[in-house]
């Protein structure tokens, strides 16, 4: 019965599409988290220091930042299918670079080329989501190409720490790239062009064109929100396994059940989450996904020694809850940019969230104390602090969908574009 349903909501090319980007997204966010697990292994083969690993970390992050903004002016420029082969080829030539690497310095440039290819794919794919789909159908998609993050988790960190246990840390890049370079032919072959948004009047000089991004009021108050949607999984992920073991009494290898638990529940949630999105509300779904994850993270960062089932049990509400925020706040804002913005539009969104992470994660490095590897301190006030991320981003969301409210209103006798009519029936419900 499900079957016959999604069969009336998407078409057999529209479902090639989202399994398509889905899987790119596995490609791209398994490249990047890859690297934190490989770090025991990175320092000691490459002989560098924490703080040199620290930067082979964030040099990804904030490439990708910068990249996004200078690639925003020329984003609705070009077909968007031309456009994400462009960045989707540069990342690959990185990846492999990575796996090339014979030392420190390489590693880092590699990281560089990475970060500053790969920063781009996901607004590109944002934007090529909103060209294609209904707003009324955006959080099913989502919840689908979301999907990639737990399956990295799940599937792809175990593959790939095996193979870098059995022969080298080259090994999982070496990975990325034969499964990136199936999806980047595929891409190439059936991929359909979009150019929906090249219809448009857009002459304007692409610096022109970023700046009235940036200008706008409208945008100015999303991409401030975006800066503290991405704070709550940066301040908390990267001491996430170093929390397990030193304060909740874990070990190495039940590591590996906590996270692909987590992951297989992430993956099994995701498109549910993303139906309820579309059919209760996307504000309505993030706000309880909001609720729910600041609830656990205050219980979550003042745990001791605990029982791995409970562990297990907790961790699995907060990522629930994390999927939750991040599946209805990124369907609810593609609603936000016009159709001639929104390349440029998503790669500045994009960059604001990943610039904002590497400041998220350097704050929570001065935050989080450890002494002589004993348990990390002062976790709780970490804990505090994403919490209070959480809420001032749930009241500024209220306001972003309240203007798409009174926009969609605003423009029902309008002219609209084809594309942009689906996204008129649908509207949210504060």
């Amino acid at each position: 019965m499900t079957s016959i349903k999604n069969k009336k909501l998407f078409s057999n090319y529209q479902v090639f599409v989202i399994a398509i980007l889905a899987f790119l997204q596995f490609t791209v966010v398994l490249d990047f988290m890859v690297v934190s697990p490989l770090g025991a292994m990175l320092m000691d083969q490459l002989d560098i220091s924490p703080s040199q690993f620290g930067l082979v970390v964030s040099a990804y992050a904030f490439s990708a930042g910068v990249s996004g903004l200078l690639a925003a002016g020329f984003a609705d420029k070009f077909d968007r299918k031309k456009f994400l082969l462009f960045f989707y080829i540069g990342f690959m030539v990185g990846t492999i670079l990575c796996a090339l690497a014979p030392n420190y310095h390489f590693l880092l440039i590699a990281r560089i080329v990475t970060g500053t290819f790969g920063g781009v794919i996901a607004s590109v794919s944002f934007s090529i989501i909103t060209d294609l789909f209904a707003l009324n159908v955006r959080g099913r998609v989502m919840g689908f190409v979301q999907m990639a993050f737990a399956a990295s988790q799940v599937l792809g960190l175990p593959i790939g720490l095996v193979l870098a246990n059995h022969f080298d840390w080259h090994a999982p890049f070496w990975m990325i790239a034969s499964v990136g370079i199936v999806v980047g032919v595929i891409i190439a072959l059936f991929m359909k062009p979009i150019t929906s948004h090249l219809q448009l009047e857009n002459k304007i000089n692409p610096l022109k064109h970023l700046y009235d991004i940036v200008s706008n009021s409208w945008y100015l108050q999303t991409f401030l929100a975006a800066t503290l949607l991405a704070t709550g999984g940066f301040m908390l992920m990267p001491f996430g396994s170093a929390f397990s073991i030193h304060n909740l009494g874990l070990t190495m290898e039940q590591l590996p059940i906590l996270y692909g638990v987590t992951g297989v529940f992430t993956i099994i949630f995701g498109p549910i989450i993303g139906k309820l999105s579309d059919t209760v509300g996307k504000y309505k779904i993030f706000v309880f996904g909001t609720l729910l994850s600041s609830i656990i993270v205050a219980i979550y960062t003042r745990f001791g020694i605990t029982p791995l089932w409970i562990v297990i049990s907790i961790s699995v509400i907060m990522f629930v809850g994390v999927s939750t925020r991040m599946i209805s706040s990124s369907a609810l804002i593609t609603a936000v940019p016009a159709l001639k913005d929104r390349g440029a539009f998503m790669s500045v969104y994009s960059s604001v969230r990943q610039i904002a992470g590497g400041i998220a994660s350097a704050i929570a490095g001065m935050i989080v104390l450890q002494q002589n590897d004993g348990p990390l301190q002062r976790y709780d006030i970490l804990g505090y602090v994403v919490i209070a991320t959480m809420l001032i981003s749930m009241f500024m969301m209220y306001f972003i969908n309240r203007n798409i409210i009174r926009h969609e209103t605003s423009s029902e006798n309008s002219a609209m574009d084809e594309s942009s009519v689906p996204d008129k029936v649908v509207t949210e419900t504060a």
